[in-house]
């Protein structure tokens, strides 16, 4: 599938992957698109950052290559490795045929075949349907030497191999970099990106997530739900609830043929929710109760002025 030539296109697009997104955000990938620059979105856990790459993925028909950095992510890991067996056997098969000229033995065994890709390498490799979406997920989990490797393959779309030398993409991969911003991201690299922060959605926008993701959830249980995240979202917690956690609750209460929120339910099913003893210790019980009052007082006033 072509891509999108404009944002209305582009909000189209991540429509039809029930990936509710507002004006300024389809902005921020119709111009990465278009400009062939990677996409670093930041924001809290849950925000829908990682589901961006997988939308543009399944609507542009492209192939999704995932890296998920953690500490101690290397090279070997993210980017290419030699096939050690297949040397030694290759090796081997040279000695017992008498090919012993130790140059070009080097230059057999240090060659494309033996070479394992890993995501980064293969996103620049040619692929049916047109460049693969590459998703670099979490970012800041990785140490900084691995976000300065990542450098040149941001900047000229090429890894070096020393022993083969660069390998570079014909077209470049569409590149969505994630981070949840634990840690600091180097300027040099967000230089090299269009950068964008999703926050946490209004109210209303989030009933309509909800309303896609959770489709046999009551509308009315819809409005509750969301209605008592956000209040959970005004609360010093450890961590608040993301989308993610919306949808997650949602699904539950209705996999328990729930169709009204009470106090027992709310006390019962928090662990949907929030991921924190102390969080839920914090919101259960009277909390709980007093913040289903209002938000029902608050819903009865909606409805009344309608």
């Amino acid at each position: 599938m072509m891509l999108p030539s404009n944002v209305e296109e582009t909000h189209a697009l991540l429509r039809r992957g029930d990936y509710v997104a507002d004006r300024s955000l389809a902005t921020a990938v119709f111009l990465s698109l278009t400009l062939h620059r990677p996409l670093f979105v930041e924001g809290e856990a849950g925000v829908g950052k990682t589901e961006i790459a997988k939308v543009l993925a399944a609507t542009l028909g492209r192939r999704l290559l995932r890296l998920q950095c953690y500490e101690g992510l290397d090279v070997a890991s993210a980017v290419y490795e030699w096939n050690y067996a297949r040397q030694m056997i290759e090796i081997r098969l040279a000695e017992a045929e008498g090919r012993t000229s130790r140059e070009r033995l080097g230059e057999d065994v240090f060659s494309r075949r033996f070479v394992i890709e890993r995501p980064l390498l293969q996103a620049l490799e040619p692929h049916d349907g047109g460049p693969p979406v590459l998703l670099i997920d979490e970012l800041d989990r990785a140490d900084e030497p691995f976000e300065a490797y990542l450098l040149e393959l941001l900047s000229d779309y090429q890894i070096t191999i020393p022993e083969i030398g660069p390998i570079r993409a014909q077209q470049p991969p569409l590149t969505v970099i994630t981070s949840n911003r634990t840690r600091e991201i180097h300027d040099a690299l967000k230089r090299r990106c269009f950068y964008y922060w999703i926050d946490y959605p209004s109210a209303e926008r989030e009933r309509e997530i909800v309303a896609l993701k959770a489709p046999d959830a009551d509308a009315a249980l819809r409005r509750q739900v969301v209605a008592f995240v956000q209040r959970l979202r005004g609360m010093d917690l450890f961590k608040l609830p993301g989308i993610a956690e919306t949808i997650d609750w949602a699904q539950a209460l209705t996999q328990l043929d729930v169709i009204e929120l009470d106090a027992t339910l709310i006390d019962d099913t928090l662990g949907a929710l929030l991921k924190y003893q102390d969080d839920i210790a914090r919101v259960r019980g009277s909390e709980a109760a007093r913040i289903l009052d209002e938000i029902n007082a608050a819903l009865a006033a909606e409805r009344a002025g309608d």
